[in-house]
């Protein structure tokens, strides 16, 4: 038998995806999709490009267009190989390009994003190739971007200049927005906004927005089933869905999994505000925490002595201390690292200890 191609080699020997290859030499994945790893390709025809705007294709065939480019062509491939029969009952398909693909069952026919699926299932040394009778374009877009060409996030993109965060949120991330509409800021007390734009308050303004962000792509399924998220802050917001829809803490969600090229947006009704411990809630906290697990310690409990003194370190480490400084923060985290690593609940129950210990000195000296 002679041996399989590669998914290039299929696709020159095929003789109608000649667009598609140029573009993928244009792109430099030949090597990537001529090697080992599996992979799944929606393949358009050289007539499902001849449907793109002829000057917008030449652009993108040009050095300087590398970048958008390869987000179009990863945007057609899934990682592994996948046949089409798998494809049945799924709604979507997170691609190479980190941004999903809607898949759809049309009657007999199963579509994949505004692409009919034409031809399925052709067997590669490293993959399969379905054919697909358009282009698939990914959002070329990025956060602040999309933003922009919403207009109704000029306060948001306002702060997020004031911040310095602008470049950040237009980096490769991925990143997941939760973003207050214009009238969301509106609704704060008068004088809010305002106060936080002035470099004085720049701190709290970035403290407010990274509380809006959380690393990776999140969609609002995804949410729901994690209940919550760390957000670039070091705190967590809250996913809940009651009769008023998708909630983030208090926040409704009103438009969900906007994507972006480097990440994903959802469109929410207020302004999240990270609270945090008063000193004397922590101390509290810290006080309680301790008795109960010297008494499970002292029972030979160790494990459930460090889960009483891991759930008081985290639970005080995502909502912060108003008083505490940077090093004290960094201490905390510091503690709760070395535990994790730790695989003696006897001794992981000591570095909690001592790290509760040396918190609650820390912050009595603030007194």
């Amino acid at each position: 038998m002679a041996q399989q191609k590669t998914i290039v080699e299929t696709a020159v020997s095929a003789g109608n995806f000649k667009t598609l290859v140029t573009a993928v030499k244009a792109a430099g994945l030949v090597d990537t999709l001529n090697g080992h790893k599996k992979f799944t390709v929606f393949a358009p025809t050289d007539e499902a490009f001849a449907k793109v705007d002829a000057a917008t294709l030449e652009s993108l065939l040009k050095p300087e267009s590398k970048g958008a480019l390869t987000q179009i062509l990863t945007y057609h491939v899934l990682a592994g190989s996948v046949k089409a029969n798998a494809a049945y009952g799924l709604n979507s398909a997170k691609t190479v390009n980190g941004q999903s693909l809607p898949l759809n069952l049309r009657g007999a026919t199963l579509s994949v994003g505004e692409a009919t699926i034409t031809v399925t299932d052709i067997e590669c040394s490293n993959g399969v190739i379905h054919v697909i009778d358009a282009v698939l374009m990914p959002s070329l877009d990025t956060i602040p971007a999309v933003a922009e060409k919403a207009g109704k996030f000029k306060t948001l993109l306002a702060a997020v200049g004031a911040a310095g965060l602008a470049e950040v949120l237009s980096s490769d991330g991925p990143f997941t927005v939760f973003a207050p509409t214009d009238e969301a800021f509106a609704a704060l007390p008068a004088g809010t906004v305002e106060s936080l734009v002035k470099p004085e308050n720049k701190q709290k303004l970035v403290d407010i927005l990274k509380y809006h962000v959380v690393a990776g792509r999140v969609s609002d399924v995804d949410a729901v089933k994690a209940g919550k998220a760390r957000t670039l802050l070091g705190r967590s917001v809250s996913f809940q869905v009651s009769a008023k829809g998708l909630m983030v803490n208090e926040a409704k969600v009103i438009g969900k999994n906007v994507t972006t090229a480097n990440g994903m947006v959802h469109i929410i009704d207020s302004v999240l505000l990270p609270t945090s411990m008063t000193q004397s809630e922590m101390m509290t906290a810290l006080t309680n925490a301790v008795n109960r697990g010297s008494v499970s310690y002292n029972s030979g409990h160790h494990s459930q002595c460090c889960e009483i003194y891991m759930d008081v370190l985290t639970s005080i480490s995502e909502a912060g201390v108003e008083s505490a400084d940077d090093h004290t923060m960094a201490m905390l985290t510091s503690t709760l690292k070395r535990a994790k690593k730790t695989h003696s609940s006897m001794d992981r129950a000591w570095v909690l200890r001592r790290g509760i210990d040396m918190l609650y000195t820390r912050m009595s000296n603030l007194k």
